[in-house]
């Protein structure tokens, strides 16, 4: 039998680093669900001591999540270790992740510490982890370009005192793969003690190695990967989740490891990461994109069809690619909509949130004849991230646009329980919309990104709208979705404006 290879998944908190892509306590446990039902072994719930949103998160994720580990990040301080054990006294079985950063630059600059008062640092916190649980990670951060000597030094001390995971992060993205799977050698062989603790990777993506580090590392002996869906995260991203454990899958010539997930999980976990993030996925992505497994070429489609092997080195099946799909319509009923739900492992805690996606439905089924999974995830994305107390709400909206003439928009908001109209012209309907938008609320805030994608085919799909605003060094992503692609617009940018107000500060740090 192969060895096992854990799957130590990040996307609640790494991923959650990338600018704009924060999640809700109700939106990191619905994404924890999907993870756990791909049998993902360890979530990284967040980052607790960063802020009471935070701390709530992982603590419903950690009370919501039974099959899988939950973990949560800390510094190597006493009360960022305390903060993470709290979070976690609910879960089934639970991880403290702590670490300190170990290369000279980040000694000298960041910290400010000598090699010894970090070695003394990094052991009492695992001291400190292991009162809370038994189950610990040490990470000496930004360990890509730290001094071997001193990694082996502190890694054995960690080890010694009680850390049965030893984490080595690439975290500026510097190594080449065969110097990075060099460096999982020398470790694992070096260190006296190396057996008595599981070594794994996290590798970012800043040079585009993150996946090709991973999997050097764990031919060269790591058996835990710390990766993504969709490969989201600081910078650049992590390494792909999807792309390390079907790597590994795929090459069990070259792998004497392998994961024990449910891959046909893959795509639906993509598809809602990139949903509540509102980071689409590129159709040439690996695995996940919508070109992965299509073939144009008439050399390609004569070859495949001939025998899918001759192009195809996967199935697309065993990671989640199908053409299900409902029609339901507008003489549908709550049960059924309730039970393709459950299929889609959607489930709503209070009949009120049934309630809300149910009107939702049928106002979409008024417009669209035939109703796919996509659209009913973008609907239920749609009815859980919205604030409970919205602050600014559309009441209507208005829009000419005449070959000739300026196009206008006129709109009406609720703003904190007041209505107020404005009207505004500009390039198109929708920047006079924005425009219009901005002349009641006054936000001041840049616009960084709008982006359109269809979520199905047809005219009549519905048009999933992303908008990314920036103030006071502050980045949030807005989502909207409707057939009518200008409302999905609008949605989008007051959702942004609603984070921007309700959100808290977050101080993420880095690995």
């Amino acid at each position: 039998m192969p060895d096992k290879l854990i799957i130590f998944d990040t996307t609640l908190r790494d991923g959650e680093q990338s600018p704009g892509a924060s999640m809700t306590r109700e939106e990191k446990i619905r994404i924890a669900k999907v993870l756990e039902r791909m049998k993902v072994d360890v979530i990284e719930a967040g980052f607790p001591i960063a802020s009471p949103g935070d701390f709530e998160s992982v603590k419903g994720v950690a009370e919501t999540i039974k099959d899988s580990t939950v973990c949560g990040l800390a510094r190597a301080l006493d009360k960022d270790i305390d903060r993470a054990g709290e979070a976690l006294k609910g879960a089934n079985s639970s991880r403290i992740h702590t670490f300190i950063a170990t290369s000279p630059i980040h000694m000298e600059k960041k910290l400010r510490m000598s090699p010894d008062q970090v070695l003394e640092q990094a052991v009492a916190a695992v001291k400190r982890a292991r009162q809370h649980t038994d189950n610990v990670e040490f990470s000496p951060e930004d360990a890509g370009r730290s001094e071997l000597d001193f990694l082996c030094r502190i890694i054995e001390a960690v080890i010694d005192a009680g850390a049965t995971t030893i984490n080595i992060p690439d975290t500026v993205g510097y190594n080449i793969p065969h110097q990075f799977g060099s460096l999982l050698n020398n470790l694992l062989t070096k260190i006296p003690n190396s057996d008595k603790a599981i070594f794994s990777v996290h590798c970012h993506n800043d040079l585009g190695l993150a996946v090709a580090n991973s999997l050097s590392a764990v031919l060269n002996g790591a058996r835990q990967v710390e990766c993504t869906i969709n490969g989201l995260g600081e910078r650049a991203g992590n390494a792909s989740l999807e792309e390390v454990v079907m790597a590994v899958r795929t090459r069990q010539d070259v792998f004497t490891c392998d994961t024990t997930l449910d891959t046909t999980q893959i795509v639906p976990a993509s598809r809602l990461v990139a949903g509540i993030t509102g980071f689409p996925v590129q159709p040439n992505k690996a695995i996940v994109g919508a070109n992965a497994f299509a073939h144009e070429s008439g050399i390609h489609q004569d070859g495949v069809l001939k025998n899918r092997e001759t192009y195809e080195i996967m199935l697309a099946e065993d990671v989640g690619w199908s053409e299900n799909h409902i029609i339901l319509g507008k003489h549908s009923g709550r049960s059924a909509l309730k039970s393709r739900l459950k299929d889609l492992g959607i489930e709503f805690k209070s009949e009120e949130g049934l309630n809300q996606a149910f009107a939702r439905f049928k106002d979409l089924a008024d417009k669209k004849h035939e109703i796919f999974d996509d659209d009913l995830q973008a609907l239920v994305s749609e009815t859980t991230t919205s604030f409970k107390n919205e602050y600014i709400k559309l009441v209507s909206l208005k829009v000419c646009s005449e070959t000739g003439e300026t196009p206008n928009a006129t709109l009406t908001l609720n703003v904190d329980g007041r209505e107020e109209t404005a009207d505004s012209e500009g390039s198109g309907v929708v920047d006079a919309a924005f425009k219009a938008i901005e002349k009641i609320v006054i936000s001041n805030a840049e616009l960084k990104l709008y982006s359109v994608n269809n979520i199905t085919s047809g005219t009549d799909a519905l048009g999933d709208v992303t908008v990314r605003l920036e103030k006071s060094k502050r980045v949030v992503n807005g989502q909207g979705a409707d057939t009518d692609i200008v409302i999905a617009s609008v949605k989008s940018y007051i959702n942004a404006l609603n984070k921007l107000i309700q959100a808290n500060e977050r101080a993420h740090p880095q690995l």
